[in-house]
């Protein structure tokens, strides 16, 4: 049996690990890669995937960067079936077709762009998907129950677990019997944190012969929930106290709706301003409450019955219907909490609320989620002075907050505690859904405890198995894996920019002086931004 992993390699996006038996050949999620152009360009080498060879694809549950090349793969001529809870497959319906809107828009607006700035057309250009390669999809998603064995192939069989991330996530119990031997290999998926708000707690497997577990948090814990709470009031007060509004990025799924019950655990405790109205200004966010509601027997016993996530006008909770109810919140003045995705900043409504609101001093950025590297929420987590948003910078004056307490996924301790529970001498587990700091961490802690040495996969890797034995391992080449910055080429491109503004200054005279002070301001800003950059090379 071989193992390709193509994603969540050494980072949190692109989840898929292919599996190659002497019978089958499948994948356990195929997610979107998410974070600068250089990763998200992965989402394009489709060549890696083969999905025509593809037989049947597992899905774990219906995050983007688990589910989110889906139809990219069925675009390039993936044709069977998708196997998965009922919940993941409501979810992924309305996430997946969401997802296309988004491709389909940034393609446009790009295309637009290059126009304007005089660029020839490019005639290979293409959204990543359409929403009706999105709709296929979804028809081609199999609906299983938890707990049941399926059989998608001779000599798979395969048992979806309760993970506890968000509703419908589970963890795969697979076993591969392949030339009369059988192979026990459990995907975590995503592990949701113990005595989380909404969700029941993950499952714990039989040892298996090979554990590939998310290591998300490998390098901390989370804030329990009455110091998360806190967390939120004083982002709240500090806002209504300014008259201002409080921005939350938030995922549609789960985080949106664990959000709004802690909004109304802070309501009955006397610590939500009656005059603060709460927005949903998020279309996938709703149709996501629907589905919360649909499935509320999946649910753990909560404190506030489903009827609470239901809207109540004139105060509470208030899903906006279109894009003119989005827009006129950024031209109220009265103060609000507004939330909206997508959760890293990267799309959606939320870079709208951003663009009017983050170089106002008064308002709160609340971030509930993980940031992955080279998305915009990451980089306001990490002080960024300003965000490109629209094709121009945005000083951020606002304050920004950080709350790890909300996280979906199990912190450092809960993630060793469910390794525990099924260690054994002898047995594998390879970390995936990690930077490389918090998978070292996390490595280092296993080996203690459990005397098991963790290995951390390379993007691309290929691992040959058999039943708990590595056969082979076979990294990518760099040269394939992490192309080569042409960093000569670029510092060669930008003195020859240099060159063109001594020449231009020639002749800058001929432009009137008020246009020539808003020209100096802008290459004041880029030398400050260079230097900026030059600090980190």
């Amino acid at each position: 049996m071989k193992i390709t992993f193509l994603g969540a390699a050494q980072t949190v996006t692109g989840s898929c690990f292919v599996i190659e038996t002497k019978s089958s050949r499948f994948a356990v999620d195929c997610g979107m890669f998410q974070g600068n152009s250089a990763i998200e360009e992965r989402n394009f080498e489709t060549e890696n995937y083969r999905p025509e060879e593809l037989d049947f694809i597992l899905l774990t549950h219906a995050h983007i960067d688990h589910s989110g090349l889906l139809p990219r793969m069925v675009k390039e001529g993936f044709k069977g079936g998708i196997y998965c809870t009922a919940p993941t497959a409501d979810l992924a319906a309305i996430m997946l077709e969401d997802s296309a809107h988004i491709q389909e828009m940034e393609h446009e607006w790009k295309s637009r762009h290059s126009k304007r700035r005089g660029e020839p057309d490019d005639e290979d250009s293409e959204a990543l998907y359409s929403t009706e390669d999105a709709l296929a999809t979804a028809k081609q998603l199999r609906p299983v129950d938890f707990g049941k064995a399926v059989n998608p192939a001779p000599g798979v069989t395969v048992i979806f677990r309760y993970a506890g991330h968000i509703l419908g996530a589970a963890i795969l119990d697979l076993t591969v019997d392949e030339e009369g031997k059988s192979t026990r290999l459990v995907f975590s998926g995503d592990l949701g944190r113990p005595g989380a708000l909404l969700l029941p707690d993950a499952e714990m497997p039989r040892t298996p012969d090979w554990l590939f577990v998310e290591s998300t948090y490998g390098d901390r814990d989370h804030k329990g929930e009455a110091d998360t709470l806190e967390e939120l009031a004083e982002a709240i007060d500090y806002s209504y106290a300014r008259r201002e509004k409080v921005i939350i990025p938030a995922f549609a799924v789960e985080r949106t709706q664990e959000i709004l019950y802690s909004l109304l655990i802070l309501k009955k405790q006397g610590r939500l301003p009656d005059d603060m109205p709460v927005y949903v200004d998020s279309p996938l966010a709703t149709k996501a409450t629907q589905v919360f509601l649909k499935y509320a027997d999946h649910l753990r016993t909560p404190e506030f019955t489903p009827e609470d996530f239901k809207e109540h006008p004139g105060g509470g909770i208030i899903f906006t219907q279109s894009a003119q109810d989005s827009q006129k919140l950024n031209t109220m003045k009265e103060p609000a909490i507004i939330l909206s995705a997508s959760g890293m900043c990267n799309a959606g409504r939320v870079r709208h609320h951003l663009r009017h609101n983050l170089w106002k001093e008064g308002v709160s950025i609340v971030f509930v989620g993980y940031q992955a590297m080279g998305t915009p929420g990451r980089k306001l987590v990490d002080g960024a002075k300003s965000l490109r948003l629209f094709g121009e910078d945005v000083a951020v004056a606002a304050k920004i907050f950080t709350i790890n307490g909300f996280s979906a996924h199990a912190g450092q301790s809960q993630l060793l505690e469910w390794i525990g529970g099924m260690a054994r001498p002898g047995m594998n587990i390879a970390l995936i859904h990690g930077e490389p700091r918090a998978q070292q961490i996390l490595a280092g802690l296993i080996k203690e405890r459990f005397g098991i040495t963790a290995h951390i996969p390379e993007y691309l890797e290929e691992a040959t198995i058999e039943g708990a034995a590595v056969a082979e391992v076979h990294s990518a080449s760099p040269a394939r894996a992490k192309p080569r910055v042409d960093w000569n080429f670029l510092a060669e491109e930008l003195e020859q920019r240099v060159a063109q503004l001594r020449s231009r200054l020639a002749h800058v005279d001929e432009i009137p002086w008020e246009e020539q002070t808003e020209l100096r301001d802008r290459l004041v800003e880029i030398e400050r931004d260079l230097f900026h950059f030059l600090t980190r090379l």
